[in-house]
């Protein structure tokens, strides 16, 4: 998902220079429905990871590697014989023009930069995706998502918890996100923050749901994972949790507005390790606390008043 929100400006340049053409993305099948609401991609093909891209048709006009710094993109690509292909420059491919891979760009900006190289104008600010046309599970709720593709990008889930009980204590509906597979996790997050079976909403959200549901929350609370870069499509208010890598190169992009709080405590291990980054493990529910928005008026609201109010 990250990857893909990443690429919006990249995929709306295509679009714009070729309006007539047949824009497909080699993807999971699971992101055609985020696909969609970019307004630039025509079809997804299912692909699962490198050497999996099977193009059914004629060679394609245009093949463009928004994929990673590896030769073996460009040898999936070369194999559907295209006209042309826009990629960086590898030594394993010398006769491919193409930009220098560089460590220390933003990923949106490393997109707009490799259509710059080969003549097409990117807009990197061009993020925002469309809604979704389905009605959110729980609209103004705080997302809470403690899941994450490594362990090494993992907040611990007490942590999450102990965030998500204060914040429920101030009166704030929270829901606890995920994936199927994170169901366990999540729920062990709500069980710690003293919320009941509905709020997990872990592997009970479609795509679209998921969309909505972040389109429409209060806030988005979590770590380097696809759910941020929604809230930075949405422009919905997220404090973001950072491990190993550095929010200079996947974090909000700069001029994307004072909406998302990101913490990051300046650690560069191994970002595929299966043990929390050192530097993720120094940030505290204080620090999350403090970096959400709205917390004054939250905090003169605590549930009990509200219930009465009511």
């Amino acid at each position: 998902m990250g990857d893909l929100l990443v690429s919006v400006p990249a995929l709306r340049g295509l679009r714009r220079a070729f309006p007539r053409a047949r824009l497909t993305l080699a993807a999971p099948a699971g992101l055609r429905p985020l696909a969609a609401l970019t307004g630039a991609v025509d079809d997804v093909l299912p692909t699962t990871g490198l050497g999996d891209l099977r193009w059914p048709g004629p060679p394609p006009e245009v093949a463009v590697n928004l994929h990673g710094s590896g030769p073996q993109s460009i040898d999936d690509l070369l194999a559907t014989r295209p006209a042309r292909l826009l990629t960086h420059a590898h030594p394993v491919h010398p006769t491919l023009a193409g930009p220098a891979w560089r460590r220390d760009v933003h990923e949106v900006q490393r997109w707009c930069e490799l259509l710059g190289y080969h003549g097409i104008r990117a807009d990197r600010y061009d993020l925002a995706i469309a809604k979704s046309d389905v009605v959110s599970p729980a609209p103004g709720a705080v997302v809470v998502h403690p899941g994450a593709a490594y362990g090494s990008r993992r907040w611990p889930a007490d942590r999450f918890a102990a965030v998500a009980r204060a914040l429920a204590a101030e009166g704030r509906q929270v829901v606890v996100t995920g994936s199927a597979g994170e169901a366990e996790l999540a729920r062990a997050v709500a069980t710690g923050a003293g919320l009941g079976e509905e709020a997990v909403l872990a592997g009970r959200t479609s795509v679209p749901e998921f969309a909505a549901l972040v389109a429409g929350a209060s806030l988005v609370i979590c770590g380097d994972t696809g759910a941020g870069h929604l809230a930075t499509a949405y422009g919905t208010p997220s404090v973001l949790l950072f491990g190993p890598v550095t929010p200079a190169q996947w974090g909000p992009p700069p001029g994307t507005g004072d909406r998302h709080a990101v913490l990051w405590r300046g650690s560069f291990a191994d970002p595929f390790a299966d043990e929390p980054d050192p530097g993720l493990l120094r940030i505290t529910p204080a620090d999350v606390l403090a970096a959400c928005p709205d917390r004054t008026v939250s905090a003169r609201r605590p549930r009990a008043a509200a219930a009465s109010a009511s």
